[in-house]
């Protein structure tokens, strides 16, 4: 697995990755914890860090929620645990051409997303001592984008990165349609139809002018080159769109830059019942990679159920 995340010049081969289905976003959200805690307690018995990529947003929030649940009951020690976020909303710097991160005390801000949303409730189930370590919250630099390239690399890549992708044009971090395969860690113009889809995760910003328009984030190279293994989380009905996408795909197509998906190593895709409408009824989910959690629904059951 490790070999894979090191050889970005091996071009590695689409596959079509079969929808594993979750009655609801609790439901697929507890199964992901559940193996992401598998996970950090293989890597700490090694004395090894873990990494997990994380997207700020709406997708990974039950998974986050139920993280924390389960490093509680499982008492796991954190100081391993290597936080990976995907990117961060930038603003012009002082310099013409130059930018720096927006101010991390902002409610968008992925740096704040990262610290009050996942490393500090997964601190406090952790208990004193065991948790997060401040310095393992990592996010790319608008000042210097190619040092999150090398440092993923020097890290022997990202153990499980957690994917989402765009309602409306599936793009996958900042990620936006048009964008090349081997498209690296940079600093992004974000596409209208992104920060319209950014505009409902961050409601508080109310109109599309007061979205940002651009951002720093990890590439689909990144993505492809660094992940020992990936989850794409696809849930609610305005995704299905995405889901069907998906699910469908056997390589990457630009078109739909989430589709990254099929050429990942060791690639999942976790659906939930409202995202699946549009997924073929004799398509069967696959089960979990996880000894927890709830079995997942067969979409054959799902029928023709509307959302």
């Amino acid at each position: 697995m490790a070999q894979a995340a090191r050889e970005p010049e091996r071009e590695r081969r689409g596959v079509r990755v079969e929808p594993t289905l979750f009655p609801d976003p609790t439901a697929l959200g507890r199964a992901l914890a559940a193996r992401i805690a598998d996970g950090i307690e293989t890597a700490s018995g090694s004395g090894r860090r873990y990494l997990l990529g994380c997207p700020g947003g709406r997708s990974a929030m039950t998974t986050y929620a139920e993280l924390s649940r389960e490093v509680e009951r499982r008492h796991l020690d954190l100081s391993g645990l290597v936080i990976v976020m995907m990117d961060e909303y930038v603003e012009p710097g002082p310099t013409p051409g130059s930018f720096t991160w927006v101010d991390g005390g902002l409610a968008h801000s992925c740096r704040r997303f990262g610290r009050e949303v996942i490393a500090d409730p997964l601190s406090a189930a952790a208990g004193p001592g065991r948790g997060v370590c401040e310095e393992h919250l990592w996010v790319p630099d608008p000042a210097d984008p190619e040092e999150y390239e090398r440092r993923l690399a020097d890290a022997g890549g990202v153990d499980l990165f957690i994917l989402a992708s765009g309602a409306s044009d599936g793009h996958v971090a900042f990620n936006p349609p048009g964008t090349p395969a081997d498209a690296p860690t940079r600093v992004v113009p974000l596409a209208e139809s992104t920060r319209r889809d950014n505009l409902v995760t961050f409601p508080h910003l109310r109109t599309l002018d007061r979205v940002p328009h651009h951002g720093v984030g990890v590439g689909v190279a990144t993505i492809r080159r660094h992940s020992r293994s990936v989850v794409m989380v696809v849930l609610g009905s305005d995704k299905a769109e995405a889901a069907a996408r998906l699910a469908a795909a056997d390589h990457y197509d630009p078109t739909w830059p989430a589709t990254v998906l099929s050429e990942c190593a060791a690639p999942d895709l976790y659906v939930d019942q409202a995202a699946a409408v549009r997924l073929p009824a004799t398509q069967d989910s696959r089960t979990p990679s996880t000894s927890a959690g709830p079995e997942p629904t067969s979409l054959t059951a799902q029928g023709s159920e509307e959302n």
